[in-house]
Protein backbone atom coordinates (compact mmCIF):
# COMPACT_ATOMS: atom_id res chain seq x y z
CA UNK A 1 0.00 0.00 0.00
CA UNK A 2 1.44 3.39 -0.89
CA UNK A 3 1.90 5.77 2.39
CA UNK A 4 2.15 9.15 1.93
CA UNK A 5 5.46 10.72 3.03
CA UNK A 6 3.53 14.67 3.76
CA UNK A 7 -0.16 15.51 4.00
CA UNK A 8 0.25 16.93 0.71
CA UNK A 9 1.26 14.78 -0.86
CA UNK A 10 -1.09 14.22 -4.15
CA UNK A 11 -1.62 10.09 -5.31
CA UNK A 12 -0.73 9.57 -8.80
CA UNK A 13 -2.85 7.16 -11.06
CA UNK A 14 -1.57 3.70 -11.09
CA UNK A 15 -1.15 4.27 -6.72
CA UNK A 16 -4.81 4.63 -6.41
CA UNK A 17 -6.09 2.24 -9.17
CA UNK A 18 -3.65 -0.35 -6.61
CA UNK A 19 -6.23 -0.04 -3.78
CA UNK A 20 -10.15 -0.83 -3.49
CA UNK A 21 -11.81 2.38 -2.73
CA UNK A 22 -12.63 1.33 1.07
CA UNK A 23 -8.77 0.73 1.42
CA UNK A 24 -8.48 4.25 -0.39
CA UNK A 25 -10.94 5.65 2.71
CA UNK A 26 -9.20 3.31 5.29
CA UNK A 27 -5.83 5.04 4.58
CA UNK A 28 -7.24 8.63 4.48
CA UNK A 29 -8.51 7.70 7.95
CA UNK A 30 -5.70 6.04 9.31
CA UNK A 31 -3.36 9.46 8.01
CA UNK A 32 -1.67 6.91 5.82
CA UNK A 33 -2.94 8.61 2.72
CA UNK A 34 -3.69 12.62 2.36
CA UNK A 35 -7.08 14.08 3.21
CA UNK A 36 -8.52 16.14 0.58
CA UNK A 37 -6.95 19.75 0.65
CA UNK A 38 -10.77 21.25 0.24
CA UNK A 39 -11.04 19.34 4.29
CA UNK A 40 -8.47 21.84 5.45
CA UNK A 41 -9.87 24.57 3.68
CA UNK A 42 -13.48 24.07 5.00
CA UNK A 43 -12.31 22.42 8.20
CA UNK A 44 -13.94 19.54 8.51
CA UNK A 45 -12.68 16.09 8.32
CA UNK A 46 -12.52 11.87 7.89
CA UNK A 47 -14.50 10.59 10.92
CA UNK A 48 -15.33 6.76 10.21
CA UNK A 49 -15.69 4.70 7.23
CA UNK A 50 -17.37 1.42 6.37
CA UNK A 51 -18.26 -0.99 3.56
CA UNK A 52 -20.85 1.75 1.84
CA UNK A 53 -21.04 4.29 4.41
CA UNK A 54 -18.68 7.69 5.39
CA UNK A 55 -18.83 9.98 8.07
CA UNK A 56 -17.40 13.64 7.97
CA UNK A 57 -17.36 16.27 11.09
CA UNK A 58 -16.70 19.46 10.61
CA UNK A 59 -17.55 23.04 12.18
CA UNK A 60 -18.70 25.84 10.10
CA UNK A 61 -16.56 29.20 10.80
CA UNK A 62 -16.72 32.60 9.79
CA UNK A 63 -14.89 32.19 6.85
CA UNK A 64 -17.82 30.33 5.40
CA UNK A 65 -20.04 31.98 5.32
CA UNK A 66 -21.62 34.29 2.57
CA UNK A 67 -22.89 38.15 2.59
CA UNK A 68 -25.39 37.86 4.82
CA UNK A 69 -23.40 36.57 7.77
CA UNK A 70 -25.29 32.59 7.40
CA UNK A 71 -23.26 29.84 6.72
CA UNK A 72 -23.08 29.26 2.81
CA UNK A 73 -24.80 26.64 0.76
CA UNK A 74 -21.65 25.73 -0.69
CA UNK A 75 -20.48 24.83 2.58
CA UNK A 76 -22.88 22.16 3.11
CA UNK A 77 -22.69 20.85 -0.74
CA UNK A 78 -19.46 20.10 -0.18
CA UNK A 79 -19.67 18.06 2.72
CA UNK A 80 -22.96 16.47 1.67
CA UNK A 81 -20.72 15.66 -1.68
CA UNK A 82 -17.94 14.65 -0.22
CA UNK A 83 -19.56 12.39 2.22
CA UNK A 84 -22.07 10.42 -0.41
CA UNK A 85 -19.26 10.38 -3.01
CA UNK A 86 -17.18 8.73 -1.00
CA UNK A 87 -20.06 6.08 0.17
CA UNK A 88 -20.15 5.66 -2.95
CA UNK A 89 -16.12 5.46 -3.16
CA UNK A 90 -15.94 2.46 -0.36
CA UNK A 91 -17.75 0.00 -2.68
CA UNK A 92 -15.51 0.80 -5.98
CA UNK A 93 -13.34 -2.08 -7.01
CA UNK A 94 -9.02 -2.12 -7.26
CA UNK A 95 -8.49 -0.54 -10.72
CA UNK A 96 -11.85 2.01 -11.07
CA UNK A 97 -12.45 5.10 -9.95
CA UNK A 98 -15.49 7.30 -9.48
CA UNK A 99 -16.83 10.99 -9.72
CA UNK A 100 -19.82 13.12 -9.29
CA UNK A 101 -21.93 13.17 -12.12
CA UNK A 102 -24.46 15.13 -10.24
CA UNK A 103 -26.06 15.71 -6.74
CA UNK A 104 -29.35 17.89 -4.87
CA UNK A 105 -29.15 19.55 -1.19
CA UNK A 106 -32.07 20.35 0.53
CA UNK A 107 -31.04 22.80 3.36
CA UNK A 108 -33.76 22.50 5.54
CA UNK A 109 -32.50 25.02 8.55
CA UNK A 110 -29.31 27.22 9.27
CA UNK A 111 -25.86 26.31 11.16
CA UNK A 112 -24.80 28.32 13.73
CA UNK A 113 -21.09 28.97 13.32
CA UNK A 114 -18.83 26.93 15.49
CA UNK A 115 -21.79 24.00 15.78
CA UNK A 116 -20.17 20.98 15.14
CA UNK A 117 -21.83 18.89 12.85
CA UNK A 118 -21.35 15.19 11.00
CA UNK A 119 -22.41 14.64 7.26
CA UNK A 120 -22.95 11.08 6.70
CA UNK A 121 -23.16 9.33 3.22
CA UNK A 122 -24.64 6.24 2.72
CA UNK A 123 -24.57 4.59 -0.43
CA UNK A 124 -27.77 2.88 -1.94
CA UNK A 125 -26.37 1.08 -4.97
CA UNK A 126 -22.66 1.06 -6.40
CA UNK A 127 -22.47 -1.03 -9.52
CA UNK A 128 -20.30 -1.49 -12.40
CA UNK A 129 -21.20 1.93 -14.11
CA UNK A 130 -22.92 4.05 -11.90
CA UNK A 131 -23.48 4.73 -7.72
CA UNK A 132 -26.65 6.70 -6.09
CA UNK A 133 -26.02 7.34 -2.74
CA UNK A 134 -28.19 9.78 -0.01
CA UNK A 135 -26.82 11.53 2.80
CA UNK A 136 -27.80 13.77 5.64
CA UNK A 137 -25.85 16.82 7.69
CA UNK A 138 -26.57 16.43 11.99
CA UNK A 139 -26.01 18.56 14.80
CA UNK A 140 -23.42 16.24 16.41
CA UNK A 141 -24.72 17.38 20.23
CA UNK A 142 -27.81 18.61 19.05
CA UNK A 143 -29.01 16.08 16.38
CA UNK A 144 -30.86 18.31 14.68
CA UNK A 145 -31.16 17.82 10.79
CA UNK A 146 -29.49 20.24 9.31
CA UNK A 147 -29.62 19.29 5.67
CA UNK A 148 -30.16 15.93 3.24
CA UNK A 149 -28.98 15.37 0.16
CA UNK A 150 -28.56 12.76 -2.91
CA UNK A 151 -25.72 11.87 -5.57
CA UNK A 152 -25.28 9.91 -8.66
CA UNK A 153 -21.97 8.82 -9.32
CA UNK A 154 -19.71 7.41 -12.37
CA UNK A 155 -17.61 4.60 -11.52
CA UNK A 156 -15.24 3.82 -14.39
CA UNK A 157 -12.75 1.19 -14.52
CA UNK A 158 -9.19 1.63 -15.39
CA UNK A 159 -6.95 -0.67 -14.76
Amino acid sequence: MFVAKSPTELLNQEQILSMSGLDFMQGILDGHLPAPPISQVLNYRLHAVEDGRVAFRGTPEFDHTNPMGTVHGGWYGTLLDSCMACAVMTLVPKGAVYTTLEFKVNIIRPIKLGTQIEAVGQSQHTGRSTGVANGEIRGVEDGKLYATGSTTCIVMRLG
